[in-house]
C-alpha cells in the first residue's frame, strides 16, 4: 500500500464511519478504484483505522463514556444507569453474529462492488424513511436497544451503513434524534474494541505475516482516520438534530447507481 492510498483510505474511513453512508462499503469501493491489492495488509489496516475512529468517538463522547462507566456500578436504577444497560443490550446481536458468522462475512469484504452498490440502496431507503419521522421524543428503552442492536448486526454487510441503520431505526422508533445519535455512536465502541482484540490475537499467533506491512502507511491511516473522525462525528450529531438525513439518502442512491454501473461497464 502506498502512502497516498493510506491517506485516501484513512480519510474515507474517518468520514464514513460517522456519516450514514457505510464506511466498510466505501473502503471496498476505494480499494477497487485505487486498484490497491493490500494482501495481508488488508486486515491490519482495517483494524488500525477502525481503532482510530473508535478512539475519536471516545474523545468526542468522553463525558458520556465516563458517565456510562460510572453508572454501571451497583446502585439504584437511574436514567443514566438504564442508558448504560441499554448500550450493553444493543451490543448482543452484533456480537453473536460476529462470533458465529465471522468467516462468512469476511468473504464479503473482498472488493465486492456489486454487493456494496446494492446495499447502499437499502441504506438510502432507511435514511429517507427516517428523515420523514416527526414524533421523536422517546427515551431509549430495552426493547428499543434489542431492535437497534439487530440493525447494527445487519449493518456488518458492506454497503449497509452502521450509523445510518442504527440512527434510522432509532428515529423510526420515535427516539429523540440527539439521543439516537449518541446511542448509535456509543454502542459501537465496545464492538470495535472487541474485534480489535480478536484480530490482535491472530497477529500474535502469527496468522498474519507483518513483514510486508508498511508501518508508515498504517500510521498515516490511523492519524487521518482519527482527525477526520472527530470532525465527522460532531458534524453528524448536528445534522441528525436538524433532520437532514435525506441528503445522505440521495448520496447513497447516487453512489449505489455508480457502483452498479462500474460493475457492468468498467470492471
Amino acid at each position: 500500500m502506498s502512502l497516498i492510498d493510506a491517506l485516501i483510505l484513512g480519510i474515507i474511513q474517518g468520514l464514513t464511519e460517522f456519516l450514514p453512508v457505510s464506511s466498510s462499503g466505501h473502503i471496498e469501493l476505494g480499494k477497487a478504484l485505487l486498484r490497491s491489492d493490500l494482501g495481508e495488509e488488508n486486515l491490519l489496516f482495517t483494524v488500525i483505522v477502525h481503532g482510530a475512529t473508535a478512539l475519536s468517538t471516545i474523545v468526542v463522547f468522553r463525558k458520556d463514556v465516563g458517565a456510562i462507566l460510572s453508572d454501571l456500578s451497583p446502585k439504584a436504577m437511574t436514567d443514566g444507569n438504564r442508558f448504560a444497560l441499554a448500550v450493553i443490550i444493543s451490543m448482543v446481536p452484533a456480537a453473536i453474529v460476529g462470533l458465529l458468522l465471522e468467516d462468512q462475512f469476511d468473504a464479503y469484504f473482498n472488493g465486492n462492488v456489486l454487493l456494496v452498490g446494492s446495499m447502499l440502496f437499502i441504506t438510502g431507503l432507511l435514511l429517507f424513511l427516517a428523515d420523514k419521522a416527526r414524533k421523536t421524543d422517546k427515551p431509549v428503552k430495552y426493547s428499543h436497544a434489542i431492535i437497534i442492536g439487530i440493525s447494527q448486526a445487519i449493518a456488518i454487510l458492506p454497503g449497509i451503513s452502521r450509523s445510518g441503520a442504527t440512527i434510522s431505526t432509532s428515529v423510526m422508533l420515535g427516539i429523540d434524534r440527539e439521543k439516537a445519535a449518541r446511542f448509535s455512536f456509543l454502542m459501537v465502541i465496545p464492538l470495535i474494541l472487541g474485534k480489535m482484540l480478536l484480530d490482535t490475537r491472530s497477529l500474535l499467533k502469527g496468522d498474519i505475516n507483518t513483514e510486508s506491512v508498511s508501518v508508515a502507511a498504517l500510521v498515516i491511516g490511523f492519524i487521518t482516520s482519527f482527525i477526520v473522525g472527530i470532525v465527522a462525528c460532531k458534524w453528524m450529531i448536528a445534522l441528525v438534530k436538524r433532520a437532514n438525513l435525506k441528503y445522505f439518502a440521495y448520496y447513497c442512491f447516487a453512489v449505489g447507481t455508480l457502483s452498479l454501473a462500474y460493475v457492468m461497464f468498467i470492471k
